[in-house]
């Protein structure tokens, strides 16, 4: 039985029905309502136009995040409160402080990308209180938002300026009150013309679906599903969704491994991860932008198994485990064998990837991950590299080597490896590990990157890491580049 979309929106409890499951919110927000402030520019999460801000209520207060509505399917919002541009300005129609920063630095000129930056500017503002934020905080909260005319400088500006101006108010309070109005004590679904949304709350209704619906197109963060809709024009017309499952929200410690269940924001699962480990503080930085790492999840990264994505070498370096859920129960697997080509994993049916589970730091380990793209912010690797070294003084007893980029998949480079175990960690051997890299992949030549330029870039990844870790490595060089969390 199909059951309507709720959300809060514009002060009030708003009803959906009878549009495409896979319509998306931006979609929702201009062709039915007429709410036309959220523009669209690139229809794929890149461009920020699209930037709305998200409340949903979790253990009872309300948490907002900014996310491009480009890319999100209107049922995704049941349950939770819908932002635009139109809501920012005051009850007494005044100006926000993040509107009046922007008038008064200048920060708009054509204006099509504006609500997109007021909206991120105002979940900067929402989540952070009164004090100047720092450079790297504006940074982050600016990386999904790209402009064409003002050079960024006046917007910058702006963001220091709009905490020097009366605080606006906003109830959390209200709002976790209308929130709580509207949640399911079970799961929905919504049904359009045989087309079907699932939004189950808890792990057992999720194993159910996935056991009668084998098929179906299982849906977390949307980031990339989204494209799926917006670009490539798929028809998808079984889908369930877990962003209402409270299990596979969870981040627990089980002796020496960490457990991210496949729920969890990118930017929630790395915030844990740079406080066990500092050296992926940059890998968060440039993953993605902050609306992606809002809605994107760990889960569904592994599960999806993009050969390019960022998360899977570091973690097939640390020797990640994949923890897969089917109405038989759980089965783990090593994450590198999990992936057995291009986009196949070994999956039974009926199986779904309830949790990533992470091997916490242990001593002598050394760990580095490195993102090489033609831009810092927003930009797919060209190579992705990943080295988990065990060393025994100056001998290493495990070498552990990924590439993104490089092959497939996700790829461990077991000839490098092989070379270089039980072997001191010394240059001339470093330089026979580069070598065997020659060995391990073939690496393609696409628009980011040629074949040569990618084998030669891995070969010096892996000099660099040698430079960082090496016994007499400068302590420059040896200590982790600990980026702020924002």
């Amino acid at each position: 039985m199909s059951e309507p979309i709720r959300f809060y929106y514009r002060g009030a409890v708003h009803t959906v029905d009878g549009v495409s499951p896979t319509q998306t919110v931006l979609q929702h927000l201009r062709e039915d309502l007429h709410c036309t402030g959220t523009k669209e520019g690139c229809a794929e999460g890149d461009c920020g136009a699209c930037t709305v801000v998200l409340g949903a209520l979790v253990d009872g207060h309300v948490e907002l995040k900014t996310v491009n509505s480009c890319i999100q399917f209107t049922p995704t919002l049941d349950g939770k409160a819908l932002f635009t541009v139109e809501d920012v300005q005051q009850a007494d129609g005044a100006l926000h402080p993040v509107q009046q920063a922007l008038v008064e630095c200048h920060g708009s000129q054509c204006g099509f990308c504006t609500p997109g930056f007021v909206m991120s500017l105002w979940g900067l503002y929402l989540n952070h209180d009164a004090q100047p934020c720092s450079r790297k905080q504006i940074d982050d909260a600016l990386s999904g938002n790209l402009c064409r005319c003002t050079g960024y400088r006046p917007i910058i500006e702006a963001v220091q300026r709009m905490t020097e101006l009366p605080r606006a108010p906003f109830d959390r309070a209200a709002l976790a009150t209308a929130l709580q109005g509207l949640q399911r004590s079970q799961g929905m679904t919504y049904s359009v013309e045989g087309r079907h949304f699932h939004a189950p709350r808890t792990l057992a209704e999720l194993v159910e679906l996935r056991t009668s619906r084998p098929q179906a197109l299982m849906l977390a963060g949307s980031t990339d599903v989204g494209l799926w809709v917006t670009k490539q024009m798929r028809e998808l017309n079984d889908i369930i969704y877990l962003g209402n499952v409270a299990e596979l929200q969870a981040i627990t410690t089980d002796g020496a491994m960490l457990e991210i269940g496949a729920g969890v924001t990118l930017n929630d699962a790395y915030g844990t991860l740079c406080r066990h480990y500092p050296q992926l503080g940059e890998m968060r930085q440039r993953f993605a932008s902050l609306p992606i790492r809002n809605a994107g999840t760990l889960g569904g990264n592994v599960a999806n198994g993009s050969p390019i994505g960022d998360s899977m070498p570091w973690l097939i370096a640390l020797g990640s485990e994949v923890v897969l859920r089917s109405q038989a129960g759980r089965r783990v697997l090593a994450l590198d064998a999990f992936y057995l080509d291009y986009m196949k994993k070994d999956l039974q049916p009926g199986e779904f990837v309830e949790a990533v589970r992470i091997p916490l730091p242990r001593a002598n380990v050394l760990f580095r991950t490195y993102k090489l793209a033609k831009r810092f912010d927003q930009d797919i690797s060209a190579v992705c590299a990943a080295f988990a070294f065990e060393l025994d003084g100056g001998t290493v007893r495990q070498a552990r080597i990924a590439f993104g980029g490089m092959a497939a998949t996700a790829k461990r480079a077991p000839q490098a490896e092989a070379v270089l175990n039980g072997q001191p960690w010394d240059e001339a051997h470093l330089a026979d590990a580069m070598a065997a890299l020659a060995r391990d992949y073939t690496p393609l030549s696409d628009m980011r990157a040629s074949s040569d330029y990618r084998m030669t870039s891995a070969q010096n990844l892996l000099r660099r890491f040698w430079f960082e870790t090496r016994a007499d490595a400068p302590l420059a060089a040896r200590d982790v580049n600990v980026w702020e969390v924002v």
